[in-house]
């Protein structure tokens, strides 16, 4: 059985002190801490043609991270929830759709809430975007889109941006949060593109951007080249771009 992370490291970033995250495509990171806290964001595993073959997932997970309820942020949330026994968070609608749906341990936030686990603090924060969660019955209400900020103590302040379109209030998350790395959408389509996402960084003041939520659908064309692009255009070229495979850890 594959070791936690099935990775190939990469050194590029500096600044996570001990934090490893690993993209696991399309926008599900796998994170832990120097404490030893495990964190999964938004789990699309079985249906996920980006997700890395032969990659296991720890047996115990500390917390899982909802962005929003679209199916390609939460299709495994169940089955992994039911085998790995995390603390499952995100907007309240949300986690308690899934308490119904036999998730025994949820914390519902909301924008602006925050919630401690260990050495992490999760905050909700503000996202533009769609939420919707895929019934039998078609659409229910999922409460609305969010990112998260991970403040991780003696490691780095993480933002993971869910889906969503650049918007002038990032400049709060930098103000109140100031993270460090980012992960950002960059496909398009259903998120911002890379020029948006360029200056998404700017407006969040990071120094390191994971791109997530590109290829894996035709329709999700942006690319880490056009966001190095559309940086540079913004006189930006000092934010590193981190260009990872599925996979593959950032420490």
């Amino acid at each position: 059985m594959p070791t936690f992370p099935l990775s190939v490291e990469n050194e590029g970033m500096s600044n996570l002190r001990g934090t490893s995250v690993t993209w696991l495509g399309h926008a599900t990171v796998l994170i832990q801490t120097p404490g030893g806290t495990t964190i999964l964001i938004d789990p699309f595993i079985e249906q996920n043609p980006k997700f890395p073959k032969g990659f296991k997932l720890p047996e115990k997970l500390d917390l899982m991270i909802l962005t929003h309820a679209h199916a390609d942020h939460v299709a495994d949330v169940v089955p992994v929830a039911k085998r790995s026994q995390p603390t499952v968070v995100g907007m309240v609608e949300l986690v308690t759709w899934f308490a119904g749906k036999g998730v025994e341990k949820t914390v519902g936030l909301n924008l602006g809430g925050s919630f401690q686990f260990n050495d992490v603090t999760a905050t909700m924060v503000e996202a533009k975007h769609s939420s919707g969660i895929q019934d039998d019955d078609g659409f229910v209400y999922g409460g609305v889109a969010a990112g998260i900020v991970l403040k991780i103590e003696g490691g780095p302040v993480l933002y993971h941006a869910g889906d969503t379109c650049a918007f002038g209030d990032m400049r709060l998350i930098r103000e109140l949060h100031a993270p460090e790395f980012g992960m950002l959408p960059i496909g398009d389509y259903y998120t911002m593109g890379p020029k948006e996402a360029a200056l998404a960084a700017e407006l969040l003041g990071v120094e390191s951007i994971l791109p997530i939520h590109f290829g894996t659908f035709p329709v999700l064309t942006g690319t880490p080249e056009e966001l190095k692009k559309a940086l540079e255009q913004r006189n930006l070229s000092a934010i590193e771009v981190l260009e990872v495979k599925p996979g593959e850890a950032v420490r």
